[in-house]
């Protein structure tokens, strides 16, 4: 897919957060991919107005590519508990679309990831009501990827619940991510995503700042896209960001 310039960035509307986050969608491969394709307004019964038609039109008008259509899927997560007296095992599954790491203790994109599937123990008032044992017991309770999506997208959990102030700590993230050591299958097999977009808060809360964001086109170049403005960057601009939604793809 091509980046056609500032045309991609209509400036004056006042909605940086969304219009960056519409940005980051639009250049999403699969995603745009299948809006040119026009399969979903082919098909599409919804009456009135429609996000995806509209979306549709956008990324038609933006992008002008006649790769085939690929359409994208959530992430499966897998919940894991694990009954310490009996040994028994229990699964459960949940699509989601985006990967929430938090990074209170972690200094890294790999480092939270390890946070996010490390066992947790579940005992006291907070067991887990084994099916087996019938009663409340002690047990083990692990989150995993159990089947990745085509795309990633990865949040950084930046504002606090309470006061919506926001974590400015540098937060390392890699060009290249791999994957496959998060997932519910045996390590071993690699799993590589490469990063295609990132969306940047600046501002000390959630309820103030200002958003912008950083595209990678088909030939690899990296923009800044910042309302209405649209410059060159490169790789090592775009891994310095205080980064809050990171975008991959494999």
């Amino acid at each position: 897919m091509r980046l056609p310039g500032s045309s991609a960035s209509p400036g004056g509307i006042g909605r940086c957060q969304l219009l960056s986050a519409d940005l980051c969608l639009t250049y999403t491969p699969p995603l745009a991919n299948y809006l040119l394709s026009r399969e979903h307004s082919q098909s599409c019964r919804q009456r009135g107005f429609c996000m995806m038609c509209r979306m549709e039109g956008h990324v038609n008008k933006v992008l002008r590519s006649s790769a085939s259509a690929i359409q994208p899927w959530a992430v499966i997560s897998a919940l894991t508990l694990t009954c310490l007296s009996c040994k028994a095992v229990a699964d459960s599954y949940e699509a989601f679309l985006d990967v929430p790491l938090d990074i209170q203790a972690a200094s890294s994109v790999a480092g939270a990831l390890e946070d996010f599937v490390r066992p947790e123990q579940l005992d006291g008032e907070n067991g887990y009501k084994c099916s087996k044992c019938e009663q409340l017991v002690t047990a083990s309770k692990r989150l995993t990827i159990h089947r990745p999506s085509n795309v990633l997208t990865v949040c950084l959990k930046r504002f606090d619940a309470f006061s919506g102030r926001k974590i400015s700590k540098a937060v390392e993230y890699p060009e290249y991510l791999d994957l496959g050591v998060y997932t519910s299958e045996a390590p071993g097999e690699s799993l590589l995503y490469s990063l295609y977009a990132v969306l940047v808060h600046e501002g000390f809360s959630c309820q103030a700042g200002h958003y912008y964001c950083f595209v990678k086109s088909s030939d690899g170049q990296w923009y800044k896209m910042d309302d209405d403005s649209v410059g060159l960057c490169d790789i090592e601009t775009v891994l310095c960001q205080c980064a809050y939604l990171l975008f991959y793809a494999r």
